[in-house]
């Protein structure tokens, strides 16, 4: 248990990040370092946590290791905290363990009051600087601590300049900001009911506890959320002597990155102004300068730095960003940190500091960071005229898009036949809506969750989607929709950024994903360190091809359903589904076979000696059915129609044949196996077409290696019989100089039964494939879509659950299966190959898992390859470390 709450910089190091925060472990290492730090101390981050817990009450305790710590300052400063002649100033900042920049709060010029200026303008010798300095303090004081909007401020700042027609803050005169600090004070009492502090002791009380209340405020909250920062993590707070950047044109402040955050190119790029501080050059109220005109104005100054900077680059191995100060001619350095940098950046410095020998291919690969995989390989937005959103959702599938907006399908399609771009805007999708998908730049739902039908779909097409969408609604008849309380016609303009879950008005310009030379490079490091394989789920040969080119080491999951939607397949497959004997079906199925045939072919040319793990049909039954509600419309259509007796007959027998194929719970009902055991010649079909594009793909020289995948088991008797049934068939179309043809039968578990019988299922597979969705739906119980548009948000929100378990794998309940399946499976045949192929199969903490379990490979969308490339490897130098950390604590 630690017990001392205030640590003085030169008591710290880096290593001490998660008690010091970030800022306060890297102000210890470089006071460590020797180089010019103003003197101070840090609060602890377990200060905060103490704090909230009290029930946010300082101790006294804290106190007083405060009091003891700010004698070392005044000592060091030969200057006194409240004292009128020599007054010690001070800054008190917050410090999270993560960078939150701008989330928290901080406040400058800590000390003065109406005493303690006086002592500041005599011992400056510049009474319109003390007294500058005196309101920015009660400004920032007013604003953090006392909860009096900075605007208030501003507007009796402009006041005080139009009065006396002062163009900028360096000119206004001792005697104005007198007054102006009369108008402040009068402005907190009419505000607060109190007067403006006066006892300096009080003043860095309460400032300490409003930076540590600064941990929870909204904007703080979202940040956190947003980047999965912890809650109970707290903030440390950092106290440290001022120094003075608004002293006059020899003083001055700024922000330098030693690259370039927005490129990566190795320069020295920030910002600067004379005669300021700090605050000046975040908050826009005067123009800054180019770093590399302080070369000009301050030559010395410029060298100096630079060689800080490189200084503080090679020590830290990374891109810094550092906050100076100039004082009088002198360079204070008052923070330095990893620099926040654009995807294009990251990967850019992380290559480069590998060619320059400052870090080596595995640090490299642990410091990629998933969302910016996910910016460099998806079109984005381009921010840089700053356009607001009118209504956010789901970011369900990453990416960018600008279209008209197209209410049905069959509309996007044709808009889109015509050379238009049209974003699909609907209330959810559907199997009948793939053709309109396939045409969309984008798609924009009000129901529906990340595991939706829309997010599934574009998701493996590389499509933009945004899902969920309350404030989404649609007027069928007046073709119209409402957006975030905006009405749009069909045809208007709105963009989505999918990756954030936002909409925007109009057309907004979008940038090009881009592989740079970079990128390459560190995939290729990743490629030499990771074990587990990276699949890609590919349904169509296009998206094969994609796979490929992202660098799939195969097809983990091809959904055979979904090859059923294009063109005339639709109605082929419904009338065979709908027929009332086996000659009838069988006439359709010998229609389907050569379309099978045929993409299999374009398959296995597409993966030309890569596996490729083909899943027999498993739709629910209801998905592939007539539309109800249309046939009942067509029914009474035909009704009040004379001479269409033969047509409503159709029609009819139609209608109940859909009511006698309807289930009360059709994603438990006749799908998956279960279709194949009633209704084998389906299964035949499909596998004698598998098995004929493989011969033809070998007479052309083509590699063949079919994974055939039985989907939905959940008795080791349904895969039996299965099995018996492809074997059949391969030996009845695979004979002459193909007879010993190589291929594999398996199964996907996603029944929980599956998995718990795995050791029974795995004499009759040659692999199992999780499918993690329906394994996530069973093992919880939850309806993914239900799930997502209903109480998952709550439950996230309450801490019921910590993730989302259809985005971040559930390791203590779904993966307990499967590690357990994989455990049984092996044990009755040792080489048995696992991986998954569900969507967490493009999820890191999900990849890690995986590889912790000792899964052969993960399968995920075509976009996601290279994400999980990267993720592959780090989660095998994670293994790394811990077996190292092992190792050690047992010597």
């Amino acid at each position: 248990m630690v017990t001392k709450k205030v640590y003085p910089f030169e008591d710290g190091n880096a290593e001490m990040k998660m008690l010091l925060g970030g800022k306060g472990a890297n102000l210890a290492e470089m006071t460590r370092l020797g180089l010019p730090i103003p003197c101070g101390f840090t609060i602890t981050t377990e200060a905060c946590r103490a704090y909230y817990a009290s029930g946010c009450i300082m101790p006294e305790e804290l106190l007083q290791e405060i009091g003891q710590a700010l004698t070392r300052i005044e000592e060091a400063q030969a200057a006194g905290f409240g004292d009128e002649q020599q007054p010690l100033l001070v800054s008190v900042r917050s410090g999270s363990v993560a960078s939150m920049p701008g989330m928290m709060d901080t406040i400058l010029n800590l000390g003065l009051n109406d005493a303690t200026v006086l002592g500041l303008a005599a011992r400056t010798g510049n009474e319109a600087f003390a007294y500058d300095c005196y309101r920015r303090f009660i400004q920032m004081f007013g604003d953090v601590v006392l909860g009096i909007d900075s605007i208030h401020f501003e507007r009796l700042l402009e006041q005080n300049k139009r009065k006396y027609a002062r163009a900028s803050d360096q000119e206004i005169t001792a005697e104005e900001f007198k007054e102006l600090i009369s108008n402040y004070k009068r402005l907190v009492e009419d505000r607060t009911g109190q007067s403006f502090p006066q006892n300096v002791h009080s003043q860095l009380k309460l400032a300490v506890e409003a930076v540590f209340r600064s941990w929870n405020n909204v904007r703080a909250k979202v940040y956190r959320k947003a980047y999965g920062i912890p809650d109970e993590q707290g903030t440390a707070v950092n106290i440290q002597a001022m120094v003075f950047g608004n002293l006059g044109n020899d003083s001055g402040t700024g922000v330098l990155f030693t690259r370039n955050p927005s490129t990566g190119v190795k320069e020295l790029y920030g910002e600067y102004l004379l005669n300021a501080q700090g605050e000046d050059v975040v908050a826009g109220v005067r123009t800054p300068k180019d770093i590399a005109e302080l070369h000009k104005e301050q030559p010395q100054v410029h060298e100096h730095l630079e060689e800080l900077a490189l200084l503080l680059e090679g020590h830290y191995r990374d891109m810094q960003d550092i906050e100076f100060t100039v004082e009088k001619g002198v360079l204070y350095l008052l923070q330095t940190r990893s620099g926040k940098r654009t995807a294009q950046a990251s990967v850019k410095i992380a290559a480069d500091l590998v060619e320059e020998g400052i870090i080596d291919q595995k640090e490299a690969i642990r410091r990629i960071e998933p969302a910016h995989l996910d910016q460099l390989l998806h079109r984005s937005i381009d921010y840089s005229m700053s356009p607001v959103p009118i209504a956010r959702g789901l970011p369900a599938s990453p990416g960018a898009a600008s279209g008209r907006i197209a209410l049905d399908s069959d509309t996007a399609e044709h808009w889109a036949k015509n050379g238009g771009k049209v974003i699909l805007v609907t209330a959810e999708t559907s199997l009948d809506d793939i053709h309109g998908i396939i045409a969309a730049e984008g798609v924009l739902t009000s129901r529906g969750g990340m595991t939706s039908h829309a997010a599934v779909v574009t998701r493996g097409m590389g499509t933009p989607c945004v899902c969920g969408c309350e404030t989404l609604s649609i007027n069928e008849e007046l073709r119209s929709a409402t957006i975030g309380g905006l009405t749009f016609q069909e045809g208007e303009e709105i963009s989505l950024d999918a990756s954030l879950g936002q909409v925007f008005r109009g057309s907004l310009s979008l940038n090009e994903p881009e592989i740079t030379p970079e990128l390459l490079k560190l995939l290729e490091y990743a490629d030499t360190i990771r074990s587990l394989q990276i699949y890609s789920n590919a349904d169509t040969p296009a998206d094969a091809g994609k796979a490929r080119e992202f660098g799939a080491e195969g097809i983990g999951l091809c959904r055979t359903e979904h090859m059923f939607f294009a063109g005339s397949r639709l109605p082929i497959v419904q009338a065979m589904i709908l027929a009332d004997s086996l000659e009838e079906r069988q006439l359709h199925l010998d229609r389907l076979l050569p379309m099978q045939q045929s993409d299999f072919e374009a398959m296995f040319q597409s993966m030309d000696g890569l596996p490729v793990t083909i899943r027999l049909l498993d739709p629910p039954l209801h998905e592939f059915l007539p539309n109800l509600e249309q046939l009942k419309e067509r029914e009474q259509q035909l009704a009040l129609s004379p001479g269409t007796g033969e047509e409503l007959e159709q029609v009819s027998n139609t209608i109940k044949k859909v009511y006698s194929l309807r289930e009360v719970n059709p994603m438990l009902g006749l799908r998956g196996v279960r279709l194949g055991i009633l209704y084998p010649e389906i299964y035949d079909m499909q596998v004698e077409a598998i098995f004929k594009a493989a011969e033809r793909s070998l007479h052309k020289g083509v590699k063949v290696r079919p994974e055939i995948m039985i989907p939905l088991v959940g008795h080791p008797n349904e895969l039996k019989q299965m099995r018996e049934l492809v074997d059949n068939i391969a030996g009845q179309v695979m004979c002459g100089e193909f007879k010993g043809f190589s291929y594999k039968v398996g199964t996907m578990i996603e029944v929980p039964r599956a998995a718990l019988l795995a050791d029974s299922i795995a004499k009759y597979a040659d692999f199992f494939s999780f499918g993690t969705n329906d394994l996530t739906q069973m093992t919880f119980g939850y309806s993914r879509d239900d799930a997502e548009s209903g109480f998952m948000n709550t439950y996230m929100e309450q801490k019921v659950l910590n993730d989302n378990p259809f985005q971040v794998l559930d390791q203590d309940g779904v993966g307990k299966l499967i590690e357990w399946a994989v455990t049984q499976g092996r044990a009755v045949k040792p080489f048995l190959k696992t991986g998954i192929c569900g969507e967490h199969g493009g999820e890191r903490a999900s990849i890690l898992f995986c590889h912790e379990i000792g899964l052969d490979y993960v399968s995920c969308s075509p976009y996601r390859v290279p994400f999980a490339r990267i993720a592959a490897a780090q989660a095998a130098l994670n293994a790394d470390m811990n077996r190292q950390r092992l190792d050690a604590e047992v010597v």
